[in-house]
C-alpha cells in the first residue's frame, strides 16, 4: 500500500475509533463520576499497553524521558479528565465538533511555537472545516438550549492540549516508534490515574450494577479507542503532518453524530450540511 494510502486509511480508522469515544463516555457517565471515568480509561489503556509493549520502553533515550511526559500529560491526562467533565453537562455529539477545533490549535501553535511550515491551501482547509464545525454547533445550540455551553470551554482547552501534544511529538520524538512512544505515556500515567480513582470512592460503589456496565464501556474505551488508537494517531503523525493528523478532527463528529443516531439524536439538514464542508476541508488541509 502506497504512502498516501496509508495515511488515509489510518484516518479514516482513528475517525471510526475516535467518533465512537464520545457515546462512550456517554454511557460510562451512567455510572461513573468524570474523574473516576478518566482514572479508569487512561489504567484500562495503560495495562493493555505494558502487557504488549514492554519491550518497547527500552528503546527510549534517557534524554527523552521529558518530552515522554509532556506529551503523556497533553496527549491524554488532561483531555482524558477534561472531556468526561465537559460531557456531564453538553452532549456527546456537541463534544465531539468542539473537538474539531484541534486542527487549528495545531497549525497556531506550529507556527508560532515549534517553527513548522504549513501552506496555504492548508490554512484554507483548516478554514473551511471550522466554518463546517461552527454551522454543526450554531444549530446543536439552538436545539438544546438547556445545555451548560460553559462546559464546552473545557473541550477548547482539551484541543490546546492536543494541539501542543502532536507539535511535540513531530518535533522532539519523530524519530520513535509508535508503540515506544504510547507505551511510555501510559507508563508515566498509570500512578496519577489510580491515585486519583482510589482517592474518587470507587471502590465503595464497585459492586453496584450500573457501575459495573460503565466500567465495561470504558474497558473498551480505554483499550480500543486509547491504546490502539494512540499508537495509530502517532504513526500518523510520522508519515504525515501534524495538522494532516489533526484533521481527524472534522471527520470524528460525523462518526459521533451516527451513533447519535442510535441515541435518539436526530441530524438536521443544517448538520449534513456542516459534515460535508467538514469533509472538504479534511481534503484540503491534506493537500500538500
Amino acid at each position: 500500500m502506497k504512502s498516501t494510502q496509508i495515511k488515509w486509511f489510518y484516518l479514516l480508522a482513528l475517525a471510526l475509533v475516535w467518533g465512537s469515544s464520545f457515546i462512550l463516555i456517554k454511557k460510562g457517565l451512567i455510572g461513573l463520576t468524570a474523574f473516576q471515568l478518566g482514572s479508569l480509561r487512561i489504567i484500562f489503556a495503560s495495562v493493555f499497553l505494558l502487557l504488549i509493549g514492554h519491550k518497547s520502553l527500552a528503546k527510549i533515550p534517557a534524554k527523552k524521558w521529558k518530552y515522554i511526559a509532556l506529551t503523556s500529560m497533553f496527549g491524554t491526562f488532561f483531555p482524558a479528565y477534561l472531556f468526561a467533565i465537559a460531557q456531564t453537562e453538553i452532549d456527546s455529539s456537541v463534544s465531539s465538533i468542539l473537538n474539531s477545533l484541534t486542527p487549528l490549535n495545531t497549525l497556531i501553535l506550529g507556527a508560532l511555537v515549534f517553527g513548522l511550515q504549513f501552506k496555504r491551501n492548508q490554512v484554507f482547509g483548516i478554514l473551511i472545516g471550522l466554518a463546517g464545525s461552527a454551522l454543526l454547533v450554531l444549530n446543536g445550540a439552538a436545539n438544546h438550549p438547556e445545555q451548560n455551553y460553559y462546559y464546552a470551554i473545557l473541550v477548547l482547552i482539551a484541543s490546546i492540549c492536543y494541539a501542543v501534544n502532536v507539535n511535540l511529538i513531530k518535533k522532539y520524538l519523530h524519530d520513535l516508534t509508535p508503540l515506544s512512544i504510547t507505551t511510555g505515556n501510559f507508563t508515566i500515567l498509570f500512578i496519577p490515574a489510580f491515585m486519583i480513582l482510589f482517592f474518587s470512592g470507587f471502590f465503595e460503589v464497585i459492586q453496584e450494577a450500573n457501575v459495573q456496565q460503565s466500567v465495561l464501556f470504558i474497558m473498551i474505551l480505554g483499550v480500543v479507542g486509547t491504546g490502539i488508537a494512540n499508537i495509530l494517531f502517532f504513526k500518523l503523525i510520522q508519515i504525515s503532518s501534524p495538522v494532516f493528523a489533526t484533521s481527524v478532527t472534522y471527520l470524528i463528529p460525523v462518526v459521533a453524530f451516527g451513533w447519535g443516531l442510535f441515541d435518539n439524536e436526530m441530524l438536521t439538514p443544517i448538520q449534513f450540511f456542516g459534515a460535508f464542508i467538514i469533509l472538504i476541508g479534511v481534503y484540503l488541509s491534506a493537500k500538500r
